[in-house]
């Protein structure tokens, strides 16, 4: 007898594997018809076990459709045979009762469903979280510490803020702009915090304070079983542990989660530097220098790339750049001090705009200056995490910028090129074992990317992601890093356990048969599949 969910977890493979080149995704129509039919009355069981400010989408229809297309186009052929726009977190613990008892796998997608490998689709039930919107934040009862950086001041810890699964980073902006308050997460304002947080979450305040789970101190998931748990430091310590990083989708489906806030006043830092290509090594060097320089500085921050876009090979080599940005707590003099060797680089023109560049705006201002958004269409990504030891030489930056020029281009006007999160500071603090996140001891997390648009031909997708495995083995030839960063999945990754969890992994597997013992949540990387 066949498993519906082993054929419908084979149409997730199948969806990767067709995104690769290598295989069609596997239909929704075809996996029922292999699996045995979910019938008309099963549909209006699910339906009518939900609250009134949710809704339940079948294939067909505009709502179907919208829902249904993840954030990375490469894995649009994968389609949902339903689709539960929740509202509430029995909504949640009923789709997946139901879910179980018909046979399909339920998979929840938190934003617009940014998973880098497309992990956040399915052939079976997906559990939309968008409508969980809600935001209430709580002030500590007096007693916060603060402290003045600079022009800064910050209360630490200054309250706690519990948010519905489907707020995203953008979501979060106005608390900061309107109140001053702040947790930090990542630069892409429509990626969700559900998944950012389970992964780990890096962004432009993580050296300040912490990584996106490290200032989360309660969460609530609806289990396998359909039933609800909190999970804190004192109830259920470990799945706790293992939601601190150990990636979405893997012990259950989160419906909010409480982090603590800190409380800003004043100004930061802020800068944006650009140079040609012709700059590439002495600009890597130097960042790379003072990224080891300030990796114990919490209020440094920077984020470093090189990149172009185009479809021509003018367009190509004339786009093709070398970039820093980031943010400082503390004063424009401190930044400039800690910028001097970049801002010494480039022609004249190169070193004014840059120079110009760094100055002071307010918190708000900084997290829409550092915003970006993930590539559109369609992408792929290789990641690592570097440390002292496997910092890129210049070879390597020559060998990633030949090959950068050799790109052979897409209608995606985000490109390709690699770019270079820097670590430290509150992050390193924190011991590898304490969370799921083991990358505690490092500089940086690397990322190598590829993009092309919807529209381009076949032939221009295999052609880049071709040129995105040379470039990351130009950059990489001997040996790839050891570690690479969970929340940039890549579905090609062999040693992804290893990778993404280190020693934690055998913990996490302990935690995932404690709680989801069926392996009802399943996907191609997730914790305990073979």
């Amino acid at each position: 007898m066949i498993d519906r969910r082993d054929v419908l977890r084979a149409g997730v493979l199948g969806g990767v594997g067709g995104a690769l080149g290598l295989q069609a995704p596997e239909s929704t129509a075809a996996a029922a018809e292999a699996a045995g039919p979910v019938g008309a009355r099963d549909w209006k069981r699910l339906a009518d076990a939900l609250s009134p400010g949710a809704t339940l989408y079948r294939p067909h229809g505009s709502e179907y459709e919208s829902l249904a297309l993840p954030f990375n186009h490469r894995y649009a052929g994968i389609r949902p045979a339903g689709i539960v726009a929740c509202a509430t977190t029995e909504d949640v613990s009923a789709s997946i009762r139901w879910a179980r008892s018909v046979g399909l796998p339920a998979v929840p997608r938190s934003g617009l469903g940014h998973n880098y490998a497309g992990f956040s689709t399915t052939t079976g039930l997906l559990l939309n979280m968008a409508r969980m919107k809600s935001i209430v934040s709580t002030p500590a009862p007096g007693g916060a510490r603060s402290r003045v950086y600079g022009p800064m001041k910050v209360v630490h810890d200054a309250g706690t803020v519990t948010v519905g699964a489907g707020v995203t980073n953008g979501d979060l902006h106005p608390l900061l702009e309107d109140h001053g308050m702040f947790v930090p997460t990542g630069r892409c304002p429509s990626v969700g915090v559900a998944g950012l947080v389970l992964g780990g979450g890096i962004g432009f305040s993580d050296k300040m304070f912490g990584l996106t789970c490290d200032r989360l101190i309660a969460t609530t998931v609806v289990l396998a079983d359909g039933h609800t748990v909190k999970a804190d430091k004192d109830s259920h310590p470990d799945l706790f542990w293992a939601c601190r990083g150990g990636a979405g989708n893997n012990f259950g489906v989160h419906t909010s989660f409480t982090f603590q806030y800190e409380q800003f006043e004043g100004t930061v830092g802020f800068y944006q530097l650009r140079w040609s290509l012709d700059s590439v090594l002495p600009v890597i060097a130097a960042a790379q220098r003072i990224a080891q320089d300030t990796a114990g500085d919490r209020r440094f921050h920077l984020r470093l790339g090189i990149g172009t876009n185009g479809t021509t090979r003018t367009q190509i080599h004339a786009n093709a750049n070398v970039n820093a940005i980031g943010q400082f707590y503390g004063t424009v003099q401190e930044l400039r001090a800690i910028l001097d060797p970049l801002l010494k680089i480039g022609t004249s023109e190169e070193r004014d705009r840059n120079s110009a560049s760094v100055r002071q705006v307010t918190p708000g201002e900084a997290s829409e200056l550092l915003s970006a958004t993930t590539p559109i269409d369609r992408f792929a990504t290789k990641s690592a995490i570097l440390d002292s030891r496997t910092l890129l030489t210049d070879q390597q930056v020559g060998a990633a910028a030949e090959r950068l020029l050799d790109w052979p281009g897409s209608n995606n006007e985000d490109g390709a090129g690699f770019a270079m999160f820097a670590l430290g500071g509150e992050i390193n603090e924190v011991a590898p074992n304490a969370t799921a996140f083991v990358h505690r001891n490092d500089l940086f997390v690397f990322a190598a990317e590829t993009s092309w648009a919807d529209y381009d031909r076949p032939d221009v997708a295999k052609a880049n992601l071709h040129w995105l495995k040379q470039f990351y083995d130009d950059i990489f030839p001997r040996k790839s890093p050891d570690q690479a960063y969970q929340n940039f999945p890549d579905p090609t990754l062999k040693n992804w356990r290893e990778a993404y969890y280190g020693t934690n992994y055998p913990r996490l597997v302990k935690v995932k048969r404690k709680y989801d013992p069926t392996g009802f949540f399943d996907y191609p990387q997730a914790i305990g599949s073979s």
